[in-house]
């Protein structure tokens, strides 16, 4: 399958900044859609309009081989137009058009009901879809729907690539640690209780968080670095094997909260403290498929991911902005 020319959708997001150079680079004709966020790439043409316009739509994806969808709409007003109605133009206006040799969408390990639903085998790509509470994950499930129902009913060329907890730059410091700035759930001063978790956030203290189940074990999740997330879609791009397929993406295995906060107690120099919480769940995502069919190879683990987080913060580099916590 030969791919020269390649439609990015949601171009300013924590995705769209990283893969659009390394697509650049590999010599593909990038074409970026800006909708509100000014975009600032390097021999990339921009192109400026909403999906939920069909004739923007159609404009965007003239001769257009192949479109990497990253839009998506978290939770606000917009979550039609762009999560529901934006991808049925790209979709419909695709299969009118003719001639697109692959549509790649960005998915979510979120569609499988991670952290809300237990789920106590890996979770692979024949998990039944199962959205948990909020517009965000519920339009995940939504766009894996239409994109299947459109390989199905008209034969467009789809490739999902199903990703855990995307983090860049100090994401994974952010979630680990007591002082700001947050990122992610659980915000741990809500579940500060004891005299002396309390204590810890009116001293205005650091330390790596530990998140318990009742019981005192310590739960387990699955991530991804944003470098994985790129290797994901080169390899994806242009392979006959990837069409029709879903593809989970993640770290080369889950991590465990205890493990994770010791390793930045010593790096850091902080102290641990544990953090009690009912009602969630541990998961793993099983990426067996990705390695086979792709040749998928992740090298960010949440210890590489740790020590790159700290070189960021001792380079005085500013965090980009995210508006979606995960």
């Amino acid at each position: 399958m030969q791919i020269k020319n390649v439609l990015v959708t949601g171009a300013s997001g924590k995705v769209g900044r990283h893969l659009i150079p390394a697509l650049v680079q590999q010599g593909y004709n990038v074409r970026a859609m800006q909708f509100n966020t000014p975009l600032e790439f390097d021999n990339v043409e921009v192109v400026q309009g909403s999906m939920s316009s069909r004739d923007f739509v159609a404009k965007a994806i003239e001769d257009i081989d192949a479109i990497c969808h990253l839009a998506t709409c978290k939770e606000s007003e917009n979550f039609l137009d762009v999560s529901i109605k934006g991808i049925f133009n790209l979709l419909e206006t695709s299969r009118n058009v003719g001639g697109l040799k692959q549509f790649l969408l960005a998915g979510g390990d979120g569609s499988l009901g991670i952290w809300f639903y237990p789920h106590p085998y890996p979770l692979d790509e024949n998990t039944p879809l199962q959205a948990y509470p909020g517009l965000y994950i519920l339009s995940k499930v939504l766009e894996e729907t239409m994109c299947n129902q459109y390989a199905i009913q008209y034969g467009l060329p789809i490739t999902i690539l199903r990703f855990s907890w995307i983090h860049e730059d100090d994401d994974l410091l952010a979630h680990m640690t007591l002082k700001e700035p947050n990122f992610g759930v659980p915000v741990w001063k809500e579940l500060a209780v004891t005299a002396e978790q309390k204590a810890l956030f009116e001293k205005d203290q650091d330390a790596a968080a530990c998140l318990l189940h009742p019981g005192g074990s310590a739960y387990k999740r699955h991530i991804v670095g944003v470098q994985d997330v790129v290797q994901a879609f080169l390899l994806a791009l242009g392979n006959e094997r990837a069409v029709g397929e879903t593809f989970n993406i993640a770290a080369p295995s889950a991590f465990s909260y205890d493990a994770l906060s010791r390793y930045i107690s010593e790096k850091l120099d902080i102290p641990v403290v544990e953090f009690e919480r009912d009602g969630r769940y541990d998961f793993q995502i099983d990426i067996n498929k990705a390695r086979a069919v792709l040749g998928y190879r992740p090298g960010y683990d949440v210890f590489r991911l740790v020590d790159e987080a700290i070189e960021f913060r001792k380079s005085n580099k500013g965090r980009k902005l995210t508006k979606y916590q995960g």
